[in-house]
């Protein structure tokens, strides 16, 4: 071509989760059959959405409003709903107008980073999840900022670790929540939350809080939401429905803006991001106009609180049945719908293996495990072996090796199935 086309940012796109479907829909055209425990969509999963809130959404496409654009901004009832909920509970105070809408937290997240400037740096978890640290590494051309998340310490941060980062790299503007977390399922304790707000007090910093998995909490974790602990930090919190609802498919979420008062530079990118949202015209129109009305509903939290039990049950049964390993750490989680499983350090070798029983499966992964990380090696000879399909941790930006569960299976006999299965299969492969 006669100029480069592609940015040096562009080789930080990665998205494991998958990835790894590439891989399993191989094996399963060589009779595999495939278990997904990769992504985070209930309904694949089994969820099914009840026939109240179907009815709501059934009722609004046929208003004739639902088909045309609505404000830049977002449906202008749904944002002062959103702005008076959050405002109940006391802390940072938003009106509709500090509520931008987006086509689902992918959208928000890469038109935040797409707008920040060049050499500004954004400080996440590690592990982290892959849609934000991807881009952000990709809007600084360089590897991920991370600060470390501790499996040993029930997956709390480093905050020394933290600290130090910050400190020692002046062009951290941010620092980045996910809480309750993905992949870990942990949920930020407050005493953390308000050490991480004095930090960025202290070094001048914004703060950005993910908070996709709010209402998903169990075992009697309760996730602070970013308004509560902020005070006069300025801050965005990013919010959906395609978890909690669930609707993944309505590719719907929507950021809160605190404290834009509080710093001109702040406001100034707040503003930014309104401007690159008008350019589009607007976000989808029908899942904004649900919003009020199923969450404004007293059956949305009844709803909720069961599919919360039901979820801490199965991380209850997860974390119990591959305990049985003494080669792995394992957290209960307490939020979101997912586990992370670390092998112990020197578990893994690059001469283990698993047997696969389907020649032409045995070759596709003999093939794929040359030259990978470890816990690559084992997930692929896992796929191959079972058709369980599960992440590797070391692709969440992390240098533990270890996989990546979900918590969603509503089949209760496949579930547990699907994981005394994994626990058998780590013992043979850390055995051979």
């Amino acid at each position: 071509m006669r100029q480069k086309l592609l940015s040096e940012g562009a080789k930080e796109l990665s998205y494991e989760i998958r990835e790894i479907v590439k891989k399993a829909n191989i094996l399963q055209k060589e009779g595999v059959d495939i278990t997904w425990e990769n992504i985070g969509d209930p309904i694949q999963k089994h969820a099914q959405v009840p026939e109240w809130i179907k009815d709501i959404i059934q009722r609004l496409a046929a208003d004739n409003n639902s088909y045309g654009y609505c404000d830049s901004k977002g449906v202008f009832k749904t944002r002062k709903f959103l702005a008076q909920k959050n405002n109940q509970h006391g802390g940072a105070q938003i009106t509709a107008d500090d509520i931008l809408f987006f086509n689902g937290l992918g959208d928000a997240i890469s038109t935040l980073y797409h707008y920040l400037d060049a050499t500004s740096r954004v400080i996440g978890p590690s592990p982290a999840y892959s849609t934000h640290s991807s881009a952000e590494a990709a809007h600084a051309n360089h590897q991920p900022l991370t600060y470390k998340l501790d499996p040993k310490n029930n997956w709390y941060p480093d905050m020394q670790d933290l600290r130090n980062k910050v400190e020692f790299n002046p062009n951290v503007v941010a620092i980045l929540l996910i809480n309750p977390d993905n992949p870990t399922g942990m949920v930020y304790p407050k005493e953390i939350l308000d050490q991480i707000v004095q930090l960025a007090r202290e070094f001048d910093l914004m703060l950005i809080s993910d908070e996709i998995y709010h209402h998903i909490t169990y075992n009697g974790a309760r996730a602070y939401a970013l308004s509560e602990v902020i005070g006069d930090v300025p801050g965005i919190a990013m919010k959906g429905i395609s978890k909690e609802m669930p609707w993944p498919g309505a590719r719907c979420g929507w950021i809160e803006c605190y404290n834009r008062d509080k710093s001109l530079e702040f406001d100034q990118l707040c503003n930014a991001l309104d401007d690159a949202k008008m350019i589009e015209v607007c976000s989808t129109t029908l899942p904004q106009m649900a919003i009020p009305e199923i969450l404004g509903d007293p059956r949305f939290y009844e709803y909720r609180e069961k599919l919360n039990e039901e979820t801490g049950w199965r991380s209850t049964f997860i974390a119990d049945t591959l305990s049985e390993v003494p080669e792995l750490i394992i957290n209960k989680t307490y939020g979101a719908f997912y586990n992370t499983i670390v092998f112990k350090e020197g578990v893994l070798r690059d001469d283990q293996s698993l047997e696969i029983t389907n020649p032409q499966a045995k070759v596709r992964v003999e093939e794929w495990v040359e030259d990978v990380p470890l816990d690559f090696r084992f997930v692929y000879y896992l796929l191959g072996a079972t058709g369980i399909c599960v992440v590797p941790i070391s692709s969440f930006c992390s240098d533990l090796l270890g996989f990546r569960v979900t918590l969603l299976e509503e089949d209760e006999e496949l579930l547990k199935k699907t994981f005394t299965q994994i626990r058998d299969s780590i013992r043979e492969y850390l055995d051979s």
